[in-house]
């Protein structure tokens, strides 16, 4: 079965890429990035910055493998400090008139770094227990019924799949995330209409599917998929091991997800296709939703900052 839309490669791919956020959108391009927010007030903030990765200062960083590791930690990085920003237009205005947090009293205008460190860190150790290690353990359970360390790290695997699309499909019900994910729907469609080289309207916007293969949705359900091969050449150890293992061995996971997925978003073969088509259903069953003219208005802003004269440039 086709997805509606997405059965020919578009006139351009680009390597830009989005995040969704409080009522808003961050846009990633070759040179800069730029957050668009839509203020209570309903005016758009545009907020642009020029883009130093490790990729641009050193050629090793550029790497096949390498580059997707880089990649996802940078794009942790700018996500965590974009997403706090957002949410700076949104706190109440009795608490910050009135009062400080905890941080502010103790570290003054550095607060709001020491904050986005302790989120980032709260966010990982959160993600290592929910997808590392409560899969494992559940999967420890089986360890006499199964004699392979294939079997067992499949089932491992399926374990986090389930956990993952239960977490995702439960908060997609939340109001305010549900909000999020319609933002991410605008940039998805944005990127769209972008590579498709037509004028970025609303109207010409609105027309393309809320769906992208490259994704970053798609890119954690491949990482789930290459792990189980990955992990299984180490067989099944104790939980010690195990958990070392999988903590040593996700750069190694992340750098092959990287460029499978790059393989698959220039590709229209059946293979890539049928390789993108689970991550596309997780993102059709809870990570995007159709967003409106006021949310693709935001999403056109913050992509439009970040593009180049030369599309050779942001070219995938």
């Amino acid at each position: 079965m086709k997805i509606k839309n997405l059965d020919r490669v578009p006139k351009h791919i680009t390597n830009i890429g989005g995040q969704a956020l409080i009522e808003g959108v961050m846009m990633r391009g070759p040179k800069d990035v730029a957050i668009a927010v839509r203020k209570p007030d309903k005016e758009i903030e545009l907020k642009k910055e020029e883009l130093n990765t490790l990729g641009m200062r050193y050629k090793v960083f550029r790497l096949p493998f390498l580059r997707g590791v880089v990649g996802l930690i940078e794009a942790l990085i700018f996500g965590t400090r974009a997403l706090m920003y957002s949410a700076e237009f949104f706190e109440e205005e009795e608490s910050s008139k009135t009062k400080k947090s905890f941080t502010e009293k103790i570290f003054g205008d550095k607060a709001g770094d020491i904050e986005m460190f302790f989120a980032m860190v709260t966010s990982i150790v959160l993600a290592i227990g929910i997808f590392m290690i409560l899969p494992t353990l559940i999967t420890n359970l089986f360890k006499n019924r199964f004699s392979t360390s294939l079997g067992l790290n499949l089932i491992e695997g399926l374990v986090r799949i389930i956990i993952f699309l239960l977490y995702i499909i439960g908060v997609s019900k939340l109001d305010d995330i549900r909000r999020v994910f319609e933002y991410h729907g605008a940039e998805h469609k944005t990127i769209h209409c972008y590579e498709n080289q037509e004028e970025l309207t609303v109207g010409n916007v609105k027309k393309y599917p809320t769906l992208h293969p490259r994704c970053g949705t798609s890119f954690l359900f491949m990482v789930m998929i290459v792990s189980i091969l990955v992990l299984s050449f180490f067989g099944w150890p104790n939980p010690i091991q195990r958990f070392l293992v999988r903590i040593f061995m996700f750069p190694v996971i992340a750098g092959i997800s990287y460029e499978i997925n790059r393989l698959i978003g220039k590709s229209n073969s059946r293979l890539a296709y049928y390789l993108s088509y689970p991550g596309l259903m997780i993102q059709k069953l809870a990570t995007v939703k159709e967003p409106d003219e006021e949310q693709i208005q935001v999403a056109i802003e913050a992509l439009k900052a970040v593009l180049t004269d030369n599309k050779d440039e942001d070219k995938w």
